[in-house]
């Protein structure tokens, strides 16, 4: 008698689980932004998404390429209420006070990690790191830049006296929000941060009678 002749076939194997890419990458946007570039390991990504180093790196090229995506997918979000600013606010003086209201509201936020990953990402690095460090530093350069051609066109619209640094201006509300993201990162709450936001608008220049 052939004792396998009533033995139940195996059960066959399920699909295996397919690697979600986007919520790997929120993930490793959440990590990054919480201890910057070189403060997030390895051996920290792969943990926090559940995946072997050999799956990260075919799916994300590098650590360095993780981190490019996590900084797009970042100013497509809570990084992108500039842009937001620029495009809903008709007012120089409005679109500076929205810019700083809506910084002190997201880098405060309980719903990610606090701060900007912008200002904070990556300020100095190591050598081999370089071209990521200048690489937020150019976002930071072009966010003054949008800061003064706005402000510049306030004046072209009178909205500023003809002796206000549109330049320097642009300088100074940039230095105020990173400044509020240095703060959000030790702790400082939304209603501190708009004190600040706040007492920067109050030095907006007023329009000569």
């Amino acid at each position: 008698m052939n004792s396998m002749k009533n033995t139940p076939p195996p059960p066959k194997r399920g699909r295996p689980r397919q690697f979600d890419r986007e919520q790997a990458l929120h993930k490793a946007l959440t990590l990054f932004w919480s201890h910057g570039y070189e403060g997030t390991s390895i051996a920290e990504l792969v943990d926090a998404l559940g995946i072997a180093p050999p799956s990260l790196y075919a799916a994300f090229g590098s650590k360095e390429q993780l981190f490019l995506e996590a900084l797009r997918l970042y100013l497509q979000g809570p990084g992108n209420f500039v842009a937001r600013a620029l495009e809903e606010e008709p007012s120089g003086q409005g679109f500076a006070r929205r810019v700083l209201l809506d910084a002190a509201r997201e880098f405060a936020s309980g719903s990610h990690p606090p701060g900007c990953m912008i200002a904070t990402g990556l300020v100095a690095s190591a050598s081999a790191h370089q071209p990521l460090a200048q690489e937020l530093a150019d976002l930071r350069t072009r966010t003054r830049e949008v800061l003064a051609l706005r402000f510049d066109q306030a004046q072209a619209l009178g909205e500023l006296p003809a002796s206000s640094q549109p330049a320097a201006m642009a300088r100074f509300y940039s230095a105020v929000i990173q400044g509020m993201a240095v703060q959000a990162r030790d702790g400082a709450n939304q209603t501190a941060l708009t004190e600040i936001a706040e007492q920067a608008l109050s030095l907006w220049p007023t329009s000569a009678a």
